[in-house]
């Protein structure tokens, strides 16, 4: 099966990790002939380009650009494509205004998000609708809300990402991440590494690790790793507040494997999360979590995993609090590491989410 991958930014980010990890394990199996299409070159390009991925730029430049779907149109009939697998709307609209030009493809879109859509955005959708094939939620949440923004339900099957245990497998002597900042073995490590945007809430998370410092004696560190807009004032308010000691920030990084080994708890303080990879990564490396209950942590971190505690967002006071408990009690930790890569391999295994979505890709094009 010939897929076409289309992404207006091909970045670094979860979306960018979702069609990369898509990519190459459904090829590695046989299953599919990938490719891919983009408006605004990144990371994942050249990811891809180094896996022998043939790559194109399209100019998408709003989404009822028919220009931009007519040479997407086009650009599915030079490599005979089967199918187009989008993750936005801008892209989406494009691909769904492609068909009329091209009649063979079919679409597939992944909704990254828990997001409300504004009444204009309702209504389309709901007039594009009648052109979708197959959509992917990856969270039930996600799903939802899918509906309440006008898309058919019917048509919406819910798989959640994944990782591959195998990729994550080791321990703490495999990282250098301590030896970099000077710390202890016995010192308790934190690790958050959302991109620095309003919507990651690293404002509350620092006014939590204040909290924290009042209520504990034990010594830790909060590791602030990637980049982003609000990084800046993020090092103003820990400056601020007196954490120079115990919140260190190394940047955007590439090895997070090594980062995931060298720490005793990831942490997750964000407003919006639909099915975060960071999480998943973490836990199949072994941290247990804490994180919002917001969208789709909840289908990740609950009383029936085991593997960490949910927290309120924007509440520093909570997040303290479930800080205190990992620091303190060193059984509850030792349950919930145990539990997270169980809950990995139960729920959020790669080959079974391949496998699944190569099942949504066959509906789309036979049902």
């Amino acid at each position: 099966m010939k897929v076409l991958y289309l992404l207006n930014f091909a970045g670094k980010a979860g979306t960018e990790r979702y069609v990369e990890t898509l990519v190459k394990y459904l090829s590695a199996d046989g299953l599919v002939q990938p490719y891919f299409a983009y408006n605004e070159g990144g990371l994942l390009v050249e990811r891809l380009e180094a896996m022998g991925v043939p790559c194109r730029r399209v100019e998408m430049r709003s989404r009822f650009d028919k220009q931009a779907a007519r040479e997407l149109a086009a650009l599915c009939q030079e490599w005979d494509i089967d199918l187009i697998h989008c993750h936005y709307l801008r892209e989406h609209y494009t691909a769904l205004l492609a068909k009329k030009y091209n009649k063979k493809i079919r679409v597939v879109y992944t909704n990254h998000f828990v997001l409300a859509n504004d009444f204009i955005t309702r209504l389309s959708n709901r007039m594009m609708d009648k052109r979708q094939d197959q959509m992917i939620a990856v969270c039930n949440k996600g799903k939802e809300q899918l509906i309440a923004n006008g898309w058919s339900g019917d048509r919406i099957q819910v798989i959640f990402n994944a990782v591959d245990l195998d990729a994550w497998a080791g321990g703490r002597a495999d990282s250098t991440l301590r030896a970099e900042l000077g710390l202890d073995e016995d010192r308790f490590v934190m690790l958050c590494a959302s991109r620095f945007a309003e919507d990651k809430g690293h404002k509350y998370l620092i006014d939590s690790v204040k909290r924290l410092t009042e209520r504990t004696d034990r010594p830790f560190t909060l590791v602030l790793a990637g980049d982003g807009p609000l990084l800046e004032p993020t090092k103003a308010q820990v400056a601020e507040l007196g954490l120079e000691d115990c919140v260190k920030f190394i940047g955007f990084r590439k090895d997070m494997k090594n980062l995931y080994k060298g720490s005793d708890l990831y942490v997750n303080s964000s407003q919006h999360e639909a099915l975060s990879f960071l999480i998943i990564e973490a836990m199949a490396a072994g941290l247990p979590v804490i994180a919002t209950d917001m969208g789709g942590n909840s289908d990740i971190v609950n009383d029936e995993a085991g593997c960490g505690l949910l927290v309120e967002y924007d509440n520093p006071d909570s997040m303290a609090g479930a800080m205190k408990r990992f620091l303190e009690e060193p059984e509850f930790l030792a349950r919930c590491r145990e539990n997270a890569r169980k809950t990995i391999e139960d729920k959020f295994e790669i080959h079974k989410m391949c496998r699944a979505t190569y099942g949504v890709y066959e509906k789309a094009l036979h049902d």
